[in-house]
C-alpha cells in the first residue's frame, strides 16, 4: 500500500475521534504484512488516565482479530507532525519492533521515521532478570 493512501486512511478514521476534553482528534491506520489495515482514533474519557491513543486502538484491534505481522503505521493530528506518545511507543515496539511510521497531518505532509529510531532503548521482556 502507498503511503499516501494509508495516510489517508487515518486522516479518515480521525473523524470518529472521542475527543470533547482536548479537542484534538488523532486518527491511526496500520498495515498488516498481508494488506489488512486497522484504524484506530484517540478515545478519551473523563478520568483523562483512562483516554486510549489511537495508536493503541489500531494495533490493539489488530492484535484481538489475530494479526501479528505489522508493516507501517501512520499517525494524523492536527499538528506539523503527529509523534506517537511514550506509552504507543512501548506498545509499538513491542508487536513490531522494526516498523515504519508515518507521522502526518490532515494536509497530508508526513515525516517518516522507525520505532527504533523513537524508541532506541524499549523495555523488552528479555531485559527482565531471572530471581
Amino acid at each position: 500500500m502507498e503511503d499516501r493512501e494509508l495516510l489517508r486512511l487515518a486522516i479518515e478514521a480521525r473523524k470518529n475521534a472521542y475527543c470533547p476534553y482536548s479537542n484534538f482528534p488523532v486518527g491511526a491506520a496500520l498495515l498488516c504484512a498481508d494488506g489488512t489495515v486497522y484504524t484506530g482514533v484517540n478515545v478519551e474519557n473523563a478520568s483523562y488516565g483512562l483516554t486510549m491513543c489511537a495508536e493503541r486502538v489500531a494495533i490493539f484491534k489488530a492484535v484481538s482479530e489475530g494479526k501479528r505481522d505489522f508493516v507501517k503505521l501512520a499517525v494524523v493530528c492536527n499538528a506539523k507532525r503527529c509523534s506517537p506518545c511514550g506509552a504507543c511507543r512501548q506498545v509499538i515496539h513491542e508487536h513490531a519492533p522494526d516498523i515504519e511510521i508515518l507521522m502526518g497531518n490532515p494536509n497530508g505532509e508526513f515525516t517518516r521515521t522507525t520505532i527504533q529510531a523513537l524508541l532506541p532503548q524499549a523495555f523488552e521482556s528479555g531485559d527482565l532478570m531471572p530471581e
